[in-house]
């Protein structure tokens, strides 16, 4: 007797769909999730794996330890952001903990040494992040380089400027009045508000991975950077914009790590030229765990975020249980694997 006259007899009014494709949405469903089961999965594992307090509370669990996760992240995060858009064309930046670096020694620079005003040289810094960006992607686009090559080569061009403009010292920020000090406001991004709970720096990557979500979600470049990271030569057979997408893709990877280093410069009150060294590593490493194909094509920003908390939450918990760091470093290097390792199983469209 054949198979589909056994689901016949089993379901007469009702057929069920072929077991094998059934299996296979679930799969689907599975793996486009898997951010999130992993994210939920080392969240139980920190609490159980928690030390306890003097009165028994879980350390792990304490709104101050749990709010210090998001801030710790929120660097990292706002890379991951920018990240997710090149990796979803197929490329990758490896420019972005350097130009996180010239961004926080560029804002140190204009604040105390320029005298600049908080806005103009925030304004300034993206901007330079931003046209690196547009660089690196018109140099992919235009040129035919390898992004690797290309941003491999930005990274090192990237630290050179930073090393450049603060003439291989680290810049001071201190905050008062008159030449050599920054405005107040700027120190903001080192504190907390809503009852000194909530980390600024926790804020802005909230509404960074909120605007690229509605972005994303909302805009027909979103399709555009799908549609080039599952084909490339069908996009562009398509009538796919497909240089202007990539350009853009750089861009606001660039634009993400100008502003991290921003914020980095604001949490330190100094920017170095050392600054965002390996950055890029945890940017990728994050896109990765947040179940991005790196090959494109497939991914989401929201899968970033759960990334980047996952990983935030493993340092952590490792750390609350004084685990060595080199020891620290080799659990994450496996956590990557595995990610990497799931996205090579996940059923393919």
């Amino acid at each position: 007797m054949s198979e589909q006259t056994h689901e016949a007899e089993a379901s007469p009014s009702a057929p069920e769909p072929p077991r094998g494709r059934s299996r296979r949405e679930w799969a689907e469903t599975l793996f486009r999730f898997q951010s999130f089961f992993g994210l939920v999965a080392v969240f139980i594992a920190a609490i159980v794996l928690s030390p306890r307090g003097d009165d028994g509370q879980i350390l792990f669990l304490t709104s101050d330890n749990l709010f210090n996760i998001v801030r710790a992240v929120s660097e990292i995060g706002i890379i991951a952001v920018g990240l997710t858009f090149v990796i979803l064309i197929g490329g990758i930046d490896l420019s972005v903990g350097s130009v996180l670096g010239l961004a926080a020694v560029g804002s140190a620079v204009l604040l105390v040494n320029d005298n600049f005003g908080v806005l103009i040289a925030a304004l300034l810094v993206l901007l330079i992040g931003l046209i690196f960006g547009v660089l690196q992607g018109a140099a992919v686009a235009l040129l035919g380089v390898q992004a690797f090559i290309v941003t491999l080569a930005g990274l090192n061009i990237a630290r050179g400027l930073a090393r450049m403009w603060s003439g291989g010292e680290t810049v001071q920020i201190s905050y008062g009045d008159g030449d050599g000090k920054a405005p107040m406001l700027f120190s903001l991004l080192g504190e907390r508000t809503f009852g000194g709970v909530v980390p600024i720096p926790a804020l802005i990557f909230a509404v960074v991975a909120v605007a690229a979500i509605l972005f994303l979600r909302y805009s027909a470049y979103s399709r555009h950077l799908y549609a080039i990271g599952g084909n490339e030569k069908a996009a562009r057979l398509s009538g796919v914009p497909v240089n202007r997408v990539k350009i853009v893709a750089f861009a606001l990877s660039g634009f993400c790590a100008a502003l991290a280093g921003i914020v980095h410069a604001g949490q330190l009150n100094a920017g170095s030229p050392n600054d965002g060294l390996a950055y890029e590593l945890d940017g990728i490493a994050a896109v990765v765990v947040g179940g991005t194909s790196l090959a494109g094509g497939r991914g989401s920003v929201v899968g970033t975020i759960a990334g980047a908390l996952l990983l935030g939450i493993l340092n952590n918990i490792l750390s609350l249980n004084s685990v060595d760091t080199d020891m620290q470093l080799l659990i994450k290097g496996l956590v990557i694997v595995a990610a990497a390792a799931l996205q090579r199983l996940r059923p393919t469209a």
